[in-house]
């Protein structure tokens, strides 16, 4: 694979798209049972894609069948680790050799910046693939400390079938958290992709099953939420549901799982993410291009973005200041597709005027933005708006608040490190927050004050595939994304007490 991304190549591979749009179940594509469709779109022109199957409940039913039959028949979790290894690095390498592909899939229905795309997420995706193939035959079990007259074994064994509900903004990354510790550890799995991205996803299954991932042993049912989702979340033959997306929704995993066979549940839901900027800092161009990222980077349709600049008074203006010529030299919004373009399309029309709504209100309440605050290239009939940010916000402001999922930036001063943390910590949020200090003492004691599942230090930064990735409070449950801890959520745990006599 070539790692030089020009625009004649990404015109060459869009010409010869073929959209894979079936649900993928017991190993083949197939038509939704009704024979339903959902149109996708491209969030860049508004205009149609391709019709993608519209599962419903006797889909789910079909698919959660065929992943039991081959949980049970061990075609899968019957594997040595070390078999299912090698055939889930075919898949990571696989994923590799077809990046360009998926990148601009990616970037057409998700309105992505291809370069992104095809530089961070695609990668990721193999890299996390590969990460976690190469733990299955390198974690041991354990012998209990007992009595001598006694050996007791605890050994992890695959929870069996596991429904895994995608989010929107980064759909083949989420399919890759949730597939790479899953799969390996022996599970069946039925994906549900968001019904805005769902072609990367569907893409990656026949990949999957070209490495050699058995029938049955990976199923994919696009649909909707309401529909597909729900039943998902309530079948009774399925033992784990993990879910990425909006804190709304997770919530209603947790009442499927109590209305239905109490299985366990897995959330990485929203957050409202502060940036501390302490006023010791003396490099504020560096702090300014990290606080610009944590804001904007995929058009802030991150549940890790940094919503909220939580920054000294003594030190506010001139690090606006820098902010503001980064942005207009550096940040460019425009054609997902155009490899020199750092901010895409938002999702879709609704979510566009939620975003400009909020955008709406500040100013209502007397805030004008310092920078953007409108929509762009209404012409191209896509969903673009301007990099947002407002100055002086109050903390309790619904744009201080509220995750808006949009390139909207709060920017709150502050006088005393207590009153920093106490900023930070206002939220029923808690999934990320980020620091900027040069004093070593300050980043222990706030560091350890901040109430949030990843403090990045001096950078942003949701750390790497070693470390687990979720929230506190409202941001997350059950369990962690990434690294070796994701793999305790998809097993049981089993003692074995042996007596000797």
């Amino acid at each position: 694979m070539s790692n030089i991304l020009t625009k004649e190549a990404i015109t060459h591979q869009v010409e010869r798209l073929a959209f894979r749009n079936q649900a993928f179940i017991d190993g083949r594509f197939v038509d939704a049972s009704s024979g339903e469709t959902f149109q996708t779109l491209n969030p860049a022109t508004g205009k149609v894609l391709t019709d993608v199957a519209a599962c419903d409940e006797k889909d789910i039913d079909l698919a959660v069948q065929s992943a039991r039959r081959a949980f049970e028949a061990g075609v899968w979790s019957g594997l040595a680790p070390a078999e299912r290894k090698g055939i889930m690095i075919r898949f990571a390498e696989l994923i590799e050799e077809n990046c360009l592909e998926l990148a601009v899939l990616e970037a057409l229905e998700a309105g992505k910046p291809i370069s992104e795309c095809f530089n961070v997420d695609i990668p990721d995706t193999a890299n996390t693939i590969r990460w976690h193939a190469e733990a299955a035959d390198k974690l041991y079990d354990a012998v209990a400390p007992t009595d001598k007259n006694v050996r007791a074994t605890v050994s992890r064994e695959p929870i069996g079938v596991v429904g895994a509900v995608l989010p929107w903004n980064f759909p083949a990354m989420m399919a890759g958290w949730k597939l790479g510790p899953a799969l390996v550890t022996g599970n069946s799995v039925i994906l549900k992709p968001a019904e805005l991205t769902s072609l990367s996803t569907l893409r990656l299954a026949e990949l999957a099953h070209e490495a050699g991932i058995p029938a049955g042993v990976l199923n994919i049912v696009p649909g909707l939420g309401h529909v597909a989702g729900k039943a998902l979340g309530l079948h009774p033959d399925v033992d784990l549901a993990a879910f990425t997306g909006s804190t709304e929704i997770g919530r209603k995993f947790l009442e499927y799982s109590a209305a239905s066979n109490l299985k366990r549940v897995v959330l990485e839901c929203g957050g409202k993410n502060p940036q501390i900027v302490m006023p010791d800092v003396n490099d504020l161009k560096t702090v300014a291009s990290n606080v610009l990222a944590a804001a904007f980077w995929n058009m802030g349709e991150n549940c890790s973005a940094g919503s909220r600049l939580i920054v000294h008074r003594s030190i506010k203006d001139a690090l606006l200041d820098e902010m503001l010529a980064q942005l207009e030299s550096d940040w460019t919004t425009g054609d997902p597709l155009d490899p020199d373009v750092n901010l895409g399309a938002l999702i879709e029309k609704a979510h566009m005027d939620k975003v400009l709504s909020y955008i709406g209100q500040a100013k209502s309440g007397g805030l004008t933005p310092v920078t953007g605050g409108d929509q762009l290239h209404e012409e191209s009939g896509g969903y673009f708006v301007a990099p947002t940010i407002f100055d002086d916000v109050s903390k309790d402001a619904s744009i201080a608040s509220e995750e808006i999922f949009g390139p909207v930036l709060a920017v709150i001063p502050f006088d005393t490190e207590e009153e920093a943390i106490a900023i930070a910590n206002d939220t029923c949020y808690g999934l990320a927050a980020s620091l900027w200090s040069d004093d070593l003492n300050t980043v222990h004691r706030m560091a350890s004050a901040i109430r949030a599942g990843t403090v990045s230090v001096n950078c942003f930064s949701e750390g790497d595939i070693t470390t687990p990735f979720g929230g506190y409070k409202q941001s997350g449950f059950g369990g962690r994304d990434k690294s070796i801890y994701a793999h305790d959520q998809y097993c049981e745990l089993k003692t074995t007490w042996i007596q000797i006599t």
